[in-house]
């Protein structure tokens, strides 16, 4: 029997403050494509779950009262936050990948809605970020997300203060790792576009009369998705396999 009902609302409302706001972000579940109602009532869903485990890490903030409240409600959203992002810098890494390969092998295609955000993308860009985000949801990253949400109550001491010089130092780390990590992927595109330019280049010099580009943009893109189909398994694996290193480093 609740004792205290307004004590276990408040509760609630702060556990649902930090799994909101990782929610609110978190790749997939924050996508466009996801009516706003499911949004909100996984969150309460999950904060519910969770705080049986958390009782008597919350309860005692909450019962203390005062002005303090607020305070907890601010902090606890941006750690939330914090946590989501780190994912979604990962998984929006993948789509500055897409768009790269895109460019390096000529599909310049007219950009068209994409799959999980509400932007335009192009095609080769939507396939390569859905399928990376279908893996990852596979491999269940949601749970370690989750799992590292619960055990960020012992990391970030509740009702203490955030500490933003380490909260940016985690950001730029996620996007340094994330960077090198897209570069390793694009790499073989990357060296693929530059030696056909540089050879179309010597050749428009050797035949100035001969209208290259509409000659070689065919071959450009036949050869680079010819690449992207031997090698779009291997990128979708690194990409989903690097992910708790990413995350869990952070």
């Amino acid at each position: 029997m609740i004792t205290d009902p307004q004590g276990t609302i408040l509760a609630l409302f702060l556990a649902f403050c930090r799994i909101g706001g990782c929610i609110m972000v978190l790749p997939g579940f924050s996508s466009g494509r996801v009516p706003q109602q499911v949004r909100v009532l996984l969150a309460a869903a999950l904060s519910m779950a969770i705080l049986p485990l958390l009782w008597n890490t919350i309860y005692p903030e909450v019962s203390k009262g005062g002005a303090t409240y607020i305070g907890l409600i601010f902090t606890e959203t941006v750690i939330g936050l914090m946590y989501g992002m780190i994912a979604r810098l990962y998984t929006l890494g993948l789509q500055f990948a897409g768009t790269a390969i895109s460019m390096l092998i000529g599909f310049n295609a007219p950009g068209g809605m994409d799959v999980i955000e509400e932007t335009n993308e192009t095609t080769l860009t939507s396939l390569i970020s859905f399928c990376g985000l279908m893996m990852l949801f596979i491999l269940d990253f949601h749970h370690h997300v989750l799992q590292a949400l619960v055990d960020s109550y012992s990391v970030v001491p509740f009702g203490g203060h955030i500490d933003a010089r380490a909260s940016l130092v985690s950001v730029a780390d996620t996007l340094e790792a994330t960077f090198f990590i897209m570069l390793r992927l694009t790499s073989p595109f990357l060296l693929y576009g530059l030696m056909f330019q540089i050879s179309i280049g010597f050749i428009n010099k050797l035949a100035p009369q001969i209208p290259i580009y509409f000659i070689s943009t065919p071959y450009l893109l036949m050869g680079g998705l010819f690449m992207l189909y031997l090698s779009i398994a291997a990128i979708v694996s690194q990409f989903s396999g690097a992910f708790l290193s990413v995350f869990n480093g952070h």
